[in-house]
């Protein structure tokens, strides 16, 4: 299909269903719903007509169709979440005829429903997709239009119905560009095994350079935190404060001299790394999952694959001009960047189903 994506006028009636986990945009860390919001409001910028599927907190120039009261991470009062999605999904399918594009960001939830009715419909996918259990799933349901945000997170699932690799990206005033650091090495994000902030730690000590960690730690992983992380903390080398929303990250990434990201596992994206470039800061990382795509070394970051790469790139890193690192951000990870290559999916999609775009329900923005 991607030989075919072309751009084509006229507004479109967009159905956006987001996780109900996080409000839209979150309020602390939460990728997807940060993606969601993002678009969303880039979409509408551009004249289409969006309604938003998603938590009643969020805040949005869509209409909004509330799936829950309030994100459900920060409302313990919920313990079945999927009810909610289950719950959102139906109202999503009653409303169908009044959206020419549905737009699930809720992994495979949808998928029986949305083959039994026909519906013109794609998904975004979000998380690691190389987990046994997937590989059955994906084939029995192997029709459903997809939209990888890498293309390493492909890999797992050759097999399956891609239509697109659509990279993500940031509004471009977002986030402003910091021409000095202030002595800092950050990293950002969530406190995980396969995010490896022990790696951080240690490659900063190692480098003599002090190391800011703003990161959440989720229910699953406060074991490692206390066994591992927590006792690495001590000394005012390391400072760790915790969970941050996006009033704060322009300070604590525009000060920092390099983002670390040393993970371990297959990241399908990492946005933080692209909020890194777009201060100016450059990013340290392993080659792992989407790494390779997005960091251009010696232009934007360093690609390390061991402690003694990760410490030279830390002591060489002001060798890279912040401003050529913003400009790259400038011209490859912005949202319209994204918003009109999510359009030309958009457009073929409809083109294929043989519906011509109906009125919109509302006055574009």
């Amino acid at each position: 299909m991607q030989e075919k994506l072309e751009e084509s006028t006229g507004p479109l009636r967009i159905a956006m269903v987001a996780p109900l986990y996080e409000s839209v945009p979150p309020k602390f860390y939460g990728g997807t719903e940060r993606f969601v919001s993002f678009l969303t409001e880039e979409l509408i910028a551009l004249g289409h007509d969006v309604t938003l599927f998603a938590s009643g907190d969020s805040v949005t120039s869509a209409r909004l169709h509330p799936g829950a009261p309030r994100g459900l991470r920060l409302d313990p009062k919920w313990h079945d979440r999927l009810a909610h999605h289950f719950a959102m999904i139906h109202d999503v399918l009653e409303s169908a005829e009044d959206f020419d594009i549905v737009h699930f960001n809720i992994d495979y939830l949808h998928f029986p429903m949305s083959r039994a009715l026909g519906l013109n419909q794609l998904t975004t996918l979000h998380g690691r997709l190389d987990l046994p259990e997937l590989v059955p799933l994906y084939k029995r349901f192997d029709d459903m239009p997809l939209v990888s945000i890498s293309d390493s997170q492909r890999g797992p699932l050759p097999f399956a119905n891609w239509v697109a690799t659509v990279h993500h990206g940031l509004p471009e005033d977002l986030l402003d560009f910091s021409p000095a650091h202030r002595g800092y090495l950050a990293f950002l994000g969530r406190i995980s095994p396969e995010k490896r902030p022990d790696r951080a730690i240690r490659f900063a000590r190692a480098a003599g350079i002090p190391l800011k960690i703003a990161a959440k730690v989720d229910t699953q992983d406060i074991a490692y935190f206390e066994s591992t992380i927590e006792p690495l903390l001590a000394g005012s080398d390391v400072e760790f404060i915790g969970e941050i929303g996006d009033d704060g990250k322009n300070e604590f990434l525009g000060g920092a001299m390099a983002l670390l990201c040393p993970i371990d596992w297959p990241e399908p994206f990492g946005l933080v790394m692209i909020e890194a470039m777009a201060c100016g800061t450059p990013v340290i990382a392993y080659p792992c999952g989407s790494v390779p795509e997005i960091v251009r070394d010696g232009v934007n970051g360093r690609i390390v694959r061991n402690d003694a790469e990760a410490i030279a790139a830390i002591r060489d890193i002001e060798s890279l001009d912040r401003a050529r690192c913003r400009r790259d951000f400038e011209e490859r990870f912005t949202s319209g960047r994204m918003a009109r290559d999510y359009l030309r999916v958009y457009r073929c999609l409809v083109d294929a189903s043989g519906r011509a775009p109906g009125p919109p329900l509302r006055a574009s923005a």
